[in-house]
């Protein structure tokens, strides 16, 4: 079972390089947790590296920009690579001609690619950001769309693989459940964010980039999504960091309170095994 911790300084000693996860983690879309980006920051001065790797479909420039805007300093990480930068190597191997799905904010994940936006029936191929509105749509209001596209055997690439993310109290849901309707239908995807090892290649090479060569024995992955940084974490062998109070808290926690034996069974059913665990980043 993984170990309780405190405080990031608890395990400081282990590790050189930190691939923390952002929304859910470091703030909940709309400021930060209060002591998270202090914690990264403590741990860099203590000289670890760390690298911000987020399922955003943005750019990691716009990243950075976001987080500036909502309050997370930027001595708080060393380097961003988001599902966005990783996403554009996808779209720059493919058709020129896209169906996009998303909102206008998501578009500078194309600038610079050398493709058309173009209507469903002439698209060669789907990129998905996320939803037009996703305070009020939901993926079966995109049901009939995604049906027509499927039949007409187009690939969707999946900009953001999380199915939902915090958005202060509420959770919102992400371009991985549009991905997941899409698969459902017989289309195929093709994903480049967590959990996929396009974004953890791109993350330790930001890392080296940042420190020298490393070891991965002492890479510590930090996140609290299960389907995309415990299973990112777990299939490239890294120690993992679990932030309980994220978006799977309604399975186990009443309140703040975490209760250990319904998360450790959590865990267990999804057969995930972190090494450590803490309620909020601190």
């Amino acid at each position: 079972m993984a170990e309780r911790i405190e405080s990031l300084r608890d395990i400081v000693s282990h590790y050189d390089v930190i691939l923390c996860d952002v929304w859910g983690v470091l703030h909940n879309g709309v400021s930060p947790f209060p002591e998270a980006p202090l914690a990264l920051k403590a741990i860099r001065d203590a000289g670890a590296t760390v690298v911000l790797i987020t399922n955003s479909p943005r750019p990691g420039k716009d990243v950075v920009s976001q987080l500036d805007a909502i309050g997370v300093a930027r001595d708080a990480y060393d380097r961003i690579v988001s599902s966005g930068d990783v996403t554009r190597k996808l779209i720059s191997e493919g058709p020129r001609n896209i169906a996009f799905i998303g909102a206008d904010r998501d578009t500078p994940l194309l600038e610079g690619l050398g493709v058309n936006i173009v209507t469903d029936e002439e698209g060669e191929i789907v990129v998905c950001s996320g939803f037009k509105d996703d305070e009020t749509e939901t993926p079966e209001m995109y049901r009939d769309r995604l049906a027509a596209l499927a039949a007409r055997g187009l690939t969707m690439i999946c900009a953001n693989p999380d199915l939902v993310v915090e958005r202060g109290h509420r959770l919102i849901p992400c371009a991985g459940a549009l991905a997941a309707l899409y698969a459902e239908l017989g289309g195929a995807t093709s994903i480049a964010g967590k959990p996929y090892a396009p974004i953890y290649a791109a993350s330790l090479a930001a890392a080296e980039d940042a420190r020298g060569p490393i070891d991965r024995a002492r890479v510590l992955a930090i996140g609290d999504g299960m389907p995309t940084d415990v299973k990112g974490a777990i299939s490239q062998g890294l120690d993992l960091l679990y932030i309980s109070a994220g978006i799977h808290a309604r399975d186990y926690m009443t309140g703040s309170v975490t209760d250990v034996d319904r998360m450790n069974a959590f865990l267990a059913a999804h057969q995930a095994e972190p090494r450590w665990w803490m309620p909020r980043l601190a």
